[in-house]
């Protein structure tokens, strides 16, 4: 077991429910031993945007937002580094009785994530893109994650929820993210294929009953 500190930072990409929402949400960690290395790509991205659009229109580097040539180099430079990335697909579409709460599928995801990387690397500082507002939901979210991992022998998780305009790792798994969701629901694997080597865990689920 890798007793290592990595520096973990979560993003979805894709829509909670299949009501007018994706087929697919993707749960994706990126992991890095130093993580310090992804602040030149996502600056360099980012000074790019800024130049194309103006600095009022451009508050961070969001994949969904920026051109396919300075992602692709994006998630062309976060691959040379040394990262490790757990991924999990909810296949939306398989979901027969959803759950009360349609934020239970995100945090059962979130927290099926964090184990994939946990099982290998039990030492982890998580940050999450802050995906709420409301405090109650940040601590069901952390609850979820927590409750995954607990029966993992040696685990060491610190659980932070930021916004990711602060932090240039959480711009990075955006784009990690992303990437993956490209080729699930639309076919196309391109972006995914520049990280791919880099994906240690990447779990596919089909649940029908979330009750």
């Amino acid at each position: 077991m890798d007793t290592t500190l990595y520096y973990a930072f979560m993003d979805e990409s894709g829509t909670v429910g299949t009501a007018n929402g994706t087929h697919f949400l993707i749960l994706a960690v990126t992991a890095f031993s130093n993580p310090r290395e992804v602040e030149r790509p996502i600056r360099r991205a980012f000074h790019q945007a800024v130049k194309k659009y103006g600095a009022n229109k451009v508050n961070e580097v969001k994949a969904s937002d920026f051109e396919e040539p300075v992602i692709s180099h994006l998630l062309s430079e976060i691959a040379e580094k040394d990262i490790k990335i757990a991924a999990t697909i909810i296949d939306q579409s398989a979901i027969r009785v959803p759950p009360k709460d349609m934020e239970e599928i995100y945090r059962q995801a979130a927290a099926w994530t964090v184990r994939q990387l946990a099982e290998s690397f039990p030492r982890l500082d998580l940050t999450i893109d802050k995906r709420y507002t409301n405090s109650h939901l940040r601590r069901l979210l952390e609850k979820a994650i927590r409750d995954e991992v607990e029966s993992l022998p040696n685990q060491n998780i610190l659980i932070q929820q930021e916004n990711s305009i602060l932090h240039k790792e959480l711009q990075a798994a955006d784009a990690v993210a992303w990437a993956i969701f490209q080729k699930y629901e639309h076919g196309n694997s391109h972006f995914y294929d520049l990280i791919e080597s880099k994906i240690m865990n990447e779990t596919v689920i089909r649940q029908k009953d979330w009750r």
